[in-house]
């Protein structure tokens, strides 16, 4: 570094009040993405000069400015948020790229009241840009003027980068659509995007070259919507980096057409609620407004904050391991997280670099939420909520604070909020809880997954107006229809709570004739099993009145851990569900992981889309060795008698064959000799299309709607921007289950449902009418199915089913419904 000063002060750019960069409301800026840095509120329209430094760019629209000082440090500044739009109206820059200027120098005039006006926020972010220094601030909050010292910036050693530049090499030319071009936001998320990969990779507009990850030179570009660019990688995994860079470029690079927006939580589209468990309340609202805790910036030294975080990380999960059953499939997904050797990595590198445990921590979360968002893959990004869940235990963990700060709840509670995190859930007290309704949030979240298992009508993706209505006020949440009445009248409420009580009687009823085998009003047989993922469910299956099991999740067995489970233990819980169970069947449906569920010990290259990827069978087939432990644990685990074995994501009888030559193989070295059913997941419009062939040598068919639906509607279930599209009684996803009770019945085999429709009484005249006989839901959902079923006439339903399949919409098909169930 010689001829280069190792430190350099920092004098504020801007007079005003001077605040942390999470202070700020954009979370590119707040959730470190930039990178670390600071915040001026101004209270005069002028930008200077913090140090002596050479101006490196000057936005086009005149809001941003960035600099290289004389350690070669690199330090944007960015007048307001979302000044990208006014289209320079307001601001007067005063310098041009390649100008030296010394400190106090003025680099932009802005006029306060016009940009205050046109913009988001007034709050402009300081920031240092790239790797290799270390920005040490001094006391923040207060008033500053452009002459008061606000930080130092000194150099580290020169870090020597990853990758390797020889070898492969690749180039795309890509058209950017982003409304406003390649600006600060754009480049935060292409920098974060290339984190996951070794490869240097270049941006090139007319002849000029920058390193993609650097946002400073990506602002250099001045790319503006409509450009063309090259992106030009070298290296091992340069095809890879290359092709990931032009999806998220060619998706929009994460921005709107409308305006230049931030994704900080999960979408909130503007449709209407979205029902996420089903059911009908009464009750006073309680607004969840949790804020984060304070975290110390610095560190008391690393050996120190690395101690205190590997004690938070063994405290959070041994609290994690002590779940049971719908809980401990939830934790076990967080327990990756926690496990994820990049977090911690991300982390080690800010305590390093001076910070408190509990700063490293929510640094490196902010910047994998962010990562995870960069991606533009829905699937990926419901993994966000799980992110801030695990974040905000551990850094509870590290200060003796409460993780799930949640209020106490008054007696018929509806609760509000933005988002509600799994903990959050789990620490309220359900007896007082009579509804959820939150502004974002997906109707597959974990939280909506716990709601419904408990019974508890919600609703997601709600919008933010929810978030305005009175605390205390008296609300009706009507989770069948979709909708939250926040001013119900005298009459209206009188009428629901005749409903409520009803409704109440009737679940009185239908529980005391649950355990009695389920038949039509005319005599068919139908029967009602229960989805199961632990020997707690199937217990809870068992009272509440299931007749069997119609799909026992596996992967649980899998997840958290090292190594996979051996055969021992593997049969030793595979035994105790079906003792459990007593004579009942039991479908054990093989492993299902791969895909967005990991696990340490299957290294997989990372996939571009993890729901069309290596998942289900196919990964079964790729480590043939899983599957045969697997088979020999089940076989030898439960009665032949009482034994299903089903696979999921079949394509077609390629994948079947191969399993069932398998299975074959280990009956005949355990000396079994009698039939043991192998049947299919139906969760794909090929294996529906498919249905009259694969049923011609499967045992039986069950329909894994959830998947089923999201495949053939294009839409993904855990993105709440599309979530009101999805909707299993959509005419194409009822043809092709007519298409799959038509192909079994053909060759004289069942047809089950076991995915979410199931469990909707609404839909069962219909997937009857289409030739379902099985239907397998939610142990809290047998009761009602049950007497649902038995008012029904097969004659009736296959006449619904038939023009359900004939309908318009989903919302037609609900209509046609509700009309014959009333």
């Amino acid at each position: 570094m010689s001829g280069m000063m190792a430190s350099v002060t920092l004098r504020a750019p801007l007079a005003g009040w001077l605040a942390p960069i999470e202070s700020v409301p954009d979370p590119v800026f707040a959730e470190g993405m930039m990178g670390e840095g600071f915040a001026i509120d101004p209270i005069a329209g002028e930008v200077r000069a913090p140090a002596d430094a050479t101006v490196l760019t000057v936005a086009p629209t005149g809001h941003s400015v960035s600099l290289r000082l004389a350690n070669g440090a690199e330090l944007l500044i960015h007048v307001g948020l979302e000044t990208v739009t006014l289209g320079g109206k307001g601001f007067t820059p005063q310098v041009k790229p390649g100008d030296a200027v010394a400190t106090g120098d003025l680099l932009i005039g802005f006029d306060l009241d016009a940009v205050a006006q046109g913009a988001k926020a007034l709050i402009t972010p300081v920031v240092l840009a790239g790797e290799g220094y270390v920005l040490s601030l001094d006391p923040l909050d207060r008033l500053v003027g452009w002459q008061d010292g606000v930080a130092r910036i000194t150099a580290l050693a020169p870090v020597v980068a990853k990758g390797d530049s020889e070898g492969d090499s690749h180039e795309r030319v890509v058209r950017v659509d982003a409304p406003h071009g390649i600006h600060a936001r754009p480049a935060a998320r292409i920098a974060a995007l290339l984190r996951t990969f070794v490869a240097p990779v270049a941006i090139v507009r007319e002849g000029k070259s920058v390193n993609a990850r650097s946002t400073v030179g990506l602002l250099g570009l001045g790319v503006r919507c409509g450009d063309e660019i090259i992106i030009r990688g070298e290296g091992s995994d340069a095809r890879a980096s290359v092709e990931a860079l032009v999806a998220l470029i060619e998706a929009g690079l994460g921005e709107e057409a409308k305006a230049d927006h931030p994704a900080p939580a999960p979408v909130v589209p503007q449709h209407g609620p979205v029902t996420a468990a089903p059911g009908l309340a009464i009750g006073q609202v309680v607004q969840l407004r949790v804020a984060d805790v304070d975290v110390p910036l610095d560190g008391q030294g690393g050996a120190v904050e690395h101690a205190a975080l590997a004690r938070a990380m063994a405290a959070v999960d041994a609290e994690l391991s002590a779940g049971h059953g719908l809980a401990a499939e939830i934790a076990a997904a967080h327990r990756a997280l926690l496990a994820d050797p990049e977090l911690a990595e991300a982390a080690g590198h800010q305590i390093d670099a001076g910070r408190s445990a509990a700063f490293a921590w929510r640094h490196a979360t902010a910047q994998a939420a962010e990562a995870i968002r960069a991606t533009g893959d829905p699937l990926l990004m419901e993994r966000v909520a799980d992110l801030i869940d695990i974040e905000r235990q551990l850094i509870a963990a590290l200060l003796g604070s409460e993780a799930s700060a949640v209020p106490r709840l008054p007696p018929q509670s509806i609760l509000i909020a933005e988002d509600l995190l799994p903990s959050q859930f789990l620490a309220l007290d359900r007896d007082r809880l009579a509804g959820i309704c939150t502004a974002a949030g997906g109707p597959t979240s974990h939280v909506a997954i716990l709601a419904a298992s408990a019974g508890i009508p919600m609703l997601v993706a709600a919008g933010r107006d929810v978030l305005a209505i009175a605390e205390g006020r008296t609300v009706i949440l009507d989770a069948d229809g979709a909708r939250i009445d926040a001013d119900p009248g005298v009459n209206t409420l009188s009428e629901v709570s005749a409903r409520i009580a009803a409704a109440r009687e009737q679940r009185s009823r239908d529980r005391a004739q649950a355990h009695a085998d389920c038949r039509m009003a005319d005599g068919t047989r139908i029967e009602i099993f229960a989805n199961l993922g632990s020997q707690a469910d199937a217990a809870a299956a068992v009272a509440a009145g299931a007749e069997g099991c119609g799909l026992l999740r596996t992967e649980f067995l899998f997840l958290e851990r090292e190594e996979a489970p051996d055969e021992a233990e593997q049969r030793e819980i595979y035994s105790g569900i079906a003792t459990t169970l007593g004579d009942r069947p039991l479908i054990v449906r093989t492993l299902d992981i791969g895909g967005d569920k990991p696990v340490p010990y299957l290294p997989m290259a990372a996939e571009e889309n993890p729901a069309l990827g290596l998942r289900g069978v196919r990964l079964s087939l790729a480590r043939p060795d899983l599957m045969q432990v697997q088979l020999r644990a089940i076989l030898r685990a439960v009665p032949a008698d009482q034994c299903r074995i089903m696979l999921p994501m079949i394509a077609d009888l390629a994948d079947y064959r191969a399993v069932r030559a398998m299975l074959d193989a280990e009956k005949a070295a355990l000396g079994i000799d009698v039939p043991v059913p192998l049947g299919v997941m139906i969760e794909t419009p090929a294996a529906a299309m498919l249905a009259d062939m694969l049923a011609a040598e499967a045992d039986f068919l069950s329909i894994g709607t959830n998947d089923l639906t999201q495949y053939t509607l294009a839409v993904d279930r855990g993105n709440a921007a599309v979530s009101h599209r999805i909707d299993a009684l959509h005419p194409a996803v009822l043809r092709l289950i007519r298409e799959v009770g038509r192909g079994a019945q053909r060759h004289g085999r069942w047809a089950g449902v076991c995915g979410g429709l199931a469990s909707d009484p609404l839909a069962a005249p219909i997937l009857i009418g289409l030739g379902i006989t099985e239907l397998s839901a939610t142990p809290a959902a047998i009761a009602r199915l049950k007497a649902v079923v038995r008012t029904l006439d097969m004659g009736r339903c296959i006449d619904l089913a038939e023009r359900a399949c004939a309908a318009e919409s989903a919302a037609a098909v609900r209509e046609m419904v509700q009309g014959v169930l009333a």
